[in-house]
């Protein structure tokens, strides 16, 4: 999927950065001092601040990932917890509440897959599209839309389907 991703991107025109949290040996694990700072963030964090550039730099955002669990998987989810923070996301206003600072960002789009039926996801909740349209998206621009691209019941598809599924995602990316 993220190898159609980027090829609908470039044929769009589109300038692209990649981030591949498993090829960068990115840690998801939130430290303890990570937590403590959550109020009043270090003014470096060598370990986030390449991926706080590039969040700065966008204006999509795009998303690639199997969903698990009925949601992100630990890798991703661990990427949220540590880039997306005080500082770098939003900044605590005196009471407490928090200011969107990625006001350049101003789509998300998340190309995911399923194991299980969009019936079976629906009853559930879809509790990784609610992380990126509830969570996510207000840390963004005020106007920042979502697009939701998902590959249901994957594990019963075959291989045609899965292909077309494919044919789609770059297609839509190439749109963008």
């Amino acid at each position: 999927m993220r190898d159609r991703v980027l090829t609908g991107l470039t044929a769009g025109g589109h300038t692209t950065q990649l981030i591949d949290l498993y090829a960068d040996g990115f840690d998801p694990l939130l430290t303890d001092q990570e937590r403590r700072d959550h109020h009043h963030p270090p003014a470096l964090r060598p370990q986030i601040d390449g991926y706080a550039a590039q969040l700065r730099w966008a204006e999509t955002v795009v998303l690639v990932y199997p969903t698990w669990w009925s949601g992100q998987p630990a890798m991703l989810k661990g990427w949220f917890d540590r880039v997306w923070t005080n500082g770098v996301a939003y900044e605590l206003t005196a009471g407490g509440r928090p200011k969107p600072l990625l006001r350049n960002i101003k789509r998300l789009v998340t190309v995911t897959s399923h194991g299980s039926a969009k019936y079976t996801n629906a009853i559930e909740g879809e509790g990784g599209k609610r992380v990126i349209s509830r969570s996510i998206r207000p840390m963004c621009n005020r106007l920042a839309r979502c697009t939701w691209i998902a590959l249901y019941d994957i594990d019963r598809l075959d291989a045609p389907a899965r292909t077309a599924f494919l044919d789609r995602v770059e297609a839509r990316m190439r749109r963008l």
